[in-house]
């Protein structure tokens, strides 16, 4: 009689709604119920709308199974990521990539700790998978790199159902008209670097079209600070027309999309950068700074440039945006490279890699003594203070020092 077959589960700190993260983890449910397995999405937090699909992480528990595969989403620590730590279920971790917490100085205090001690949370994690995942490979190169010895690509294939209705007529009646619009639709933070998207709009304005505005599309919310800076930076230029939205509805999403002209990224850090293919498929030429994931998530459609200067960026929008061919020629490329993108295998690769794992040499039975977090933490700390404060982590006692993490 052969054994049972295991369960595959996901743990992760919250499922939100219409986020990248959230679409992708019921896929994964979606793919691996239709292939026979059990599978249940295990969360700290959930968007009331999606709380009947998910169970709470502490449940997680009674579950387990040292036969079971966890599909741990990996973000900036949580409680259900030490639960899943801690249980014999084989390990598939997925990891959506964590901002280097620099991005933050001067604008989110909490946001430098959390991003810190996430990234070195991470590392936790090398002997305890199974296998690692990037969602792209910008993120398995650097799974990689930190000395995870299994890793992989399971690929972003977003769904733009969200963009298929119809657009809010307030929006498209007070854009749609005559002037020509740039857009930026992403979460207002630092490494999205929006203030180099306002100096070339600034400098197009100035050189190019004075009948041009830029709408920047996404929350803002605890980023207050960020968004004052930004303001005061389009006020220091003599800019009346940067419109900041915040978060708006998919019907809002969509009329922005339909009335803009060209879609204009600056981001220095990025994991995947979904706006880019939902840029590609409203149609919309592209024109991005060559770093981190988005080369390859424009996978050689769109226009790359390499540096953020501000008259050279505006040269180029004007280019795309004064000549109708080029444009065409650009939203032709996109297309191949959106028909790419949704022609990828996501439930081939994701099952492949469920077997991957189950016919995975077992590791060593892991101990996770009471204190393993509260010790890791403490030495967290230790490591911290000798990065970023030497003369305090030089005063402290022998004993404490040898205790940190040496990196």
């Amino acid at each position: 009689m052969s054994a049972p077959r295991p369960a595959v589960h996901q743990v992760l700190a919250t499922l939100g709604y219409g986020d990248a993260i959230g679409h992708e983890v019921l896929g994964i449910q979606r793919v691996l119920r239709g292939a026979g397995y059990e599978s249940d999405i295990f969360v700290e937090t959930a968007d009331p709308r999606l709380e009947d699909l998910t169970r709470d992480f502490r449940e997680l528990v009674e579950a387990s199974h040292r036969d079971n595969i966890l599909f741990h989403h990996f973000s900036i620590g949580s409680k259900a990521s030490r639960v899943a730590y801690a249980l014999p279920d084989r390990m598939v971790l997925v990891y959506h990539n964590i901002t280097p917490p620099e991005y933050f100085v001067d604008v989110h205090r909490l946001l430098v700790r959390l991003c810190y001690h996430g990234r070195r949370e991470l590392a936790a994690y090398i002997g305890r998978c199974d296998l690692a995942l990037g969602d792209s490979e910008f993120n398995r190169q650097e799974l990689e790199d930190l000395g995870f010895p299994a890793t992989g690509v399971l690929p972003v294939v977003p769904g733009f159902a969200h963009l298929d209705g119809p657009p809010n007529d307030l929006v498209a009646r007070q854009f749609d008209d005559e002037w020509t619009n740039l857009l930026f639709v992403g979460r207002v933070i630092p490494n999205k670097r929006i203030e180099n998207v306002i100096r070339a709009f600034a400098a197009y304005k100035s050189r190019y079209n004075h009948r041009s505005r830029l709408l920047i599309v996404g929350s803002y919310g605890g980023f207050e600070r960020y968004l004052t800076m930004l303001q005061q930076l389009a006020a220091r230029l003599g800019l009346q027309d940067v419109h900041f939205t915040g978060h708006v509805s998919n019907e809002e999403l969509t009329a922005y999309y339909d009335v803009a002209d060209l879609f204009l990224c600056a981001s220095e850090h990025e994991g995947f950068c979904v706006p880019l293919v939902e840029a590609f498929y409203k149609r919309i030429p592209v024109l991005a700074l060559a770093r981190t994931a988005v080369p390859a998530t424009m996978d050689g459609a769109g226009v790359l440039y390499d540096e953020p200067d501000p008259a050279g960026v505006a040269t180029l929008v004007d280019a795309v945006v004064g000549d109708e061919a080029l444009q065409e020629r650009i939203l032709t490329g996109q297309d191949a490279a959106l028909d790419r993108l949704r022609r990828r295998d996501f439930g081939g690769t994701l099952l492949r890699y469920v077997e991957q794992a189950r016919a995975a040499a077992r590791q060593p039975d892991h101990r996770v003594a009471w204190d393993f977090w509260q010790q890791f933490d403490t030495t967290d700390r230790i490591e911290a203070q000798r990065l970023f404060r030497p003369s305090l982590y030089k005063a402290l006692p022998t004993a404490a020092r040898a205790s940190g993490i040496t990196g």
